[in-house]
């Protein structure tokens, strides 16, 4: 395995503006330059340490070749920090990525399609970072099903790589940081 080479950067910790029912998480966006030495645009898993507390984590995307960071209220505690605060964090690629847990309907789906779960089960953990990234993406219920519901046809047919999808949001603008409260 090669050396692990960290990026340090600082950050404000962000309180988003609509956090849903978990109000108690915060987050931050990488500078670009950070997110310039990751190996994906799209989601990608990291191993880190925010003000001295280990965490690992996946990024998403910002829509804006970078990333940003989602840090829980237990990671909060540990760390001593808040909202407001500027933060020191260190970042580096996980190796391996790890795999990703499909959501409940997509598992459910493909426990129904014999020929989408091999395809699944045959494909690479980036790629099934991919599906699932795409399938959560949908804004709507709706839309999110109808995902399924190709997806599941897709890896019936032999795909292994969700098509036409931008996963670092760049080109669609479909992806972004959560917008931070006032």
């Amino acid at each position: 395995m090669a050396e692990k080479i960290a990026s340090s950067f600082e950050a404000e910790l962000l309180r988003p503006a609509s956090p849903g029912e978990d109000d108690a998480w915060a987050f931050l966006v990488l500078p670009k330059a950070v997110s310039d030495t990751l190996p994906r645009r799209g989601r990608t898993s990291v191993d880190g340490v925010l003000d001295g507390h280990p965490f690992q984590a996946t990024l998403e995307p910002d829509g804006r070749l970078s990333h940003w960071l989602k840090v829980s209220k237990k990671l909060q505690d540990a760390a001593g920090v808040k909202p407001g605060d500027t933060v020191t964090v260190q970042i580096f690629p996980a190796d391996p990525e790890p795999e990703p847990v499909a959501p409940d309907d997509l598992r459910a789906a493909l426990a129904l399609n014999p020929a989408a779960r091999a395809s699944w089960e045959d494909t690479t953990t980036l790629a099934r970072l991919d599906w699932i990234h795409w399938i959560e993406s949908a804004r709507q219920s709706k839309t999110r099903q109808r995902r399924i519901e190709n997806a599941c046809d897709m890896l019936a047919s032999g795909e292994k790589r969700v098509c036409c999808f931008d996963s670092s949001g760049y080109y669609s603008k479909s992806f972004s940081a959560p917008k931070a409260a006032g």
